[in-house]
């Protein structure tokens, strides 16, 4: 699956994603850091990557605009790098899902449970 993280999650997170994520790269390796939302999420689109945020401008632009890309919004406050991995490990199933379903844009975490 290809996950393209955005810069408000540590590029440093790309080095410890499990195998099921292999595929998924950070906007700072895309050398999209400076970029605005739109340039990212027209990216994005055309490389076929699922946005992953905490910033809820990418789900005014999904709102907008539809989909692809798809969003995966982190509604969870400020986590380490290492919490962001293991929410996307735990709910890894739930993702997948999320992914395959032609339906569905935008998957909202917003609060944690015991991880």
């Amino acid at each position: 699956m290809k996950l393209l993280f955005d810069q408000n999650i540590s590029f440093r997170i790309l080095k410890k994603l499990s195998e099921a994520y292999s595929d998924s790269s950070h906007v700072k390796t895309e050398g999209l850091m400076n970029a605005s939302d739109m340039e990212i999420w027209e990216y994005a689109k055309n490389q076929h990557f699922i946005i992953v945020t905490q910033d809820s401008d990418f789900n005014d632009l999904y709102l907008m605009k539809g989909f692809p890309p798809k969003i995966l919004w982190f509604q969870t406050g400020n986590l380490r790098t290492d919490e962001f991995v293991q929410i996307l490990e735990n709910r890894s199933n739930d993702i997948f899902e999320f992914n395959n379903n032609g339906e569905l844009g935008c998957f909202e975490i917003s609060r944690l449970k015991s991880i």
